[in-house]
């Protein structure tokens, strides 16, 4: 196995210095940990991102950012679970509302589905609730426009929350930066007799987005600023800092993880509170525990992962050999929308990327696997085993890339083939707990976070720790991609804004109908075009026309190649012989 190289881990803490990229906020800055991650090897890739998952957990040492664990985050947790509490003891046409776009709407439906699941089971009143930027069809495909519209926002939770006269709402938004959740904050703080807003993020109040709005007149940070007037009152914020991502801005990792932690705590904590017929705890130090355990279970699992890393560095590799497009991944469950309990249910007439079945993996897409294909199975001890092998019978037929995460239980000692039949198994066992579902679904996160991240890593669409080929579909997209150009090619933010908009509109020149219109306008042009950042850094790195730059790129398809000949054509360009100091590097 390979061994890590451990001088990587002075840089752990290396982010929370003032003077490290100041200009951005810590969930867009890069991570010291993984600046080399573009040239990793499957193996080293694995352990990379589980030392980035690790810095979630550090304790507060009293420097820059709070923690997870510090006093102002445990007690404001405390409190909202006290006031989810209060509404499981009268719910009452009460709601809880959780709110989020793209990743944190997926967490917010899947909590919400979770501990309805739970009240069901208890015989008692559902009172969770859901809303997604882009409806139900953002839990299964992007719909990142919608992000971006603050009076979305507040007329969906204002229809859904009709004739309630209590609603606690949770607003995720990891960067502090989503328009379509600070219009429901806004909201929430008009009507305080009715709603009281908590906000969920990882960056500090003072690094809340400041563009203002579209068709809105406030930023994000005028609205979290009127919530910190109000805070432990009408008004709650968790914020603690979790650390850059392992890939510059991709809080789907480390901030969905976080979310889910922090949110599933205190929604754990307030249920049994309200039916063991006590109150949640005013000591900190036992909800604190409760954090604790919660996370010393990740932990584990992340300690587990770390000796079995090469099992996971195969499934990622396995899946980078191909494009990663709607058709090179995909995911199917058990029951399909029978056990989704979406809002909207079955979504299947929207079209084939909307069947999630087992079934609809048989008929869609079993017939046309091969070799060159790889399926991971993700299976636990209360699943029908029987039916499991003889699924893995089935594309076993098909393909011999096959792949198995199982979660077991302690003392389980059922043997079945399954792992028989595998190129590769991952069999994590969990001591028997009323919560142990939670940690299978966030270990299977970690688990899948790693085999995609590492997929885009190598397939060379990273280059040093950032995505340099993402789509710029929302005003959160455009405004880290201008960053991204900046950093990488050492011009003024200026200019990468006029690079990034001739790549959009395909021109070499900028007419004013372009430069006066609204970044709404560039990422709805933006969204029907490929590889526009790509292109804006080539011609940025070598002062080229983008017929150049095109030329360049289809000549170096792997994007990470194209930015590193562009780098070392600018090196010759700026440089004077020997010199090995570039402003590029």
């Amino acid at each position: 196995m390979e061994k890590r190289d451990f001088s990587e881990i002075s840089d752990t803490c290396k982010w929370e210095s003032p003077d490290y990229e100041p200009w951005f906020p810590v969930s867009e800055k890069s991570n010291p940990l993984t600046r080399d991650i573009d040239k990793s090897s499957p193996n080293h890739i694995v352990r990379l991102l589980a030392a980035c998952d690790a810095q979630m957990f550090q304790k507060d040492t009293g420097t820059t950012y709070q923690r997870l664990f510090s006093d102002s985050v445990v007690l404001t947790m405390l409190e909202v679970a006290r006031t989810v509490e209060q509404i499981l003891r009268d719910p009452e046409d009460s709601l809880v509302v959780l709110s989020g776009c793209g990743t944190s709407g997926r967490l917010a439906f899947l909590m919400a589905s979770c501990f309805n699941r739970a009240l069901r089971d208890r015989q008692q009143n559902t009172v969770y609730s859901y809303i997604i930027a882009g409806g139900d069809r953002a839990l299964l495909t992007s719909q990142e426009a919608s992000e971006d519209d603050p009076e979305l926002g507040m007329l969906t939770l204002e229809k859904l929350c009709e004739g309630k006269r209590r609603v606690l709402f949770i607003g995720i938004s990891c960067g502090l930066s989503a328009p379509f959740v600070a219009g429901q904050l806004d909201f929430c703080l008009k009507h305080p007799d009715i709603y009281t807003p908590v906000l969920v993020g990882f960056n500090p109040v003072t690094q809340a987005r400041e563009e203002t709005m579209p068709g809105y007149s406030l930023t994000f940070r005028e609205v979290v600023q009127r919530m910190e007037e109000q805070r432990g009152q009408r008004a709650f914020i968790i914020n603690p800092a979790v650390g850059p991502e392992a890939i510059s801005g991709s809080s789907r990792m480390k901030g969905g993880s976080a979310t889910k932690i922090l949110l599933e705590t205190i929604l754990a904590a307030a249920h049994t509170a309200a039916f063991a017929n006590t109150h949640v705890t005013q000591q900190v130090s036992v909800f604190e525990d409760r954090v604790s355990r919660h996370t010393e279970q990740v932990s584990v699992f992340e300690d587990r992962v770390s000796r079995h890393s090469e099992q996971v560095s195969v499934f990622e590799d396995r899946v980078s050999w191909y494009r990663t497009d709607y058709e090179d991944i995909r995911g199917f469950i058990s029951g399909g929308y029978q056990d989704m309990d979406n809002i909207v249910g079955d979504l299947t007439s929207l079209g084939s990327q909307f069947c999630i079945a087992h079934e609809d993996f048989v008929s869609l897409v079993l017939p046309t696997l091969s070799d060159k294909d790889t399926v991971l199975l993700l299976y636990t001890c209360h699943d029908d085993v029987g039916d499991v092998e003889k699924m893995v019978h089935r594309v076993r037929e098909k393909t011999s890339n096959l792949h198995s995460l199982y979660h077991g239980l302690e003392g389980d000692t059922a043997v079945h083939s399954i792992g028989l039949l595998c190129s590769s198994v991952l069999n994590i066992t969990w001591p028997s707990s009323s919560t142990v579902h939670m940690q299978w679904e966030l270990s299977s996160k970690l688990v899948l976070n790693a085999v995609s991240t590492g997929s885009h890593v190598l397939k060379g669409k990273i280059y040093r720790n950032h995505m340099v080929d993402l789509q710029v579909t929302n005003s959160k997209l455009y405004h880290r991609a201008t960053h991204i150009l900046q950093k990488l090619s050492g011009v003024s933010l200026t200019q990468c804004e006029e690079a990034l908009l001739k790549a959009i509109y395909h021109v070499e020149q900028l007419p004013e109908d372009i430069t006066s219109a609204g970044v709404t306008t560039h990422t709805f042009t933006a969204s029907r075009r490929n590889r526009v950042v790509p292109l804006a850094l080539v011609c940025l790195l070598i002062g080229c026309s983008l017929s150049e730059a095109e030329s360049r790129l289809e000549s170096h398809p792997v994007v990470r190649d194209a930015v590193e000949a562009c780098l070392t054509s600018s090196q010759h360009l700026t440089s004077s012989p020997g010199d090995q100091n570039s402003p590029n590097h």
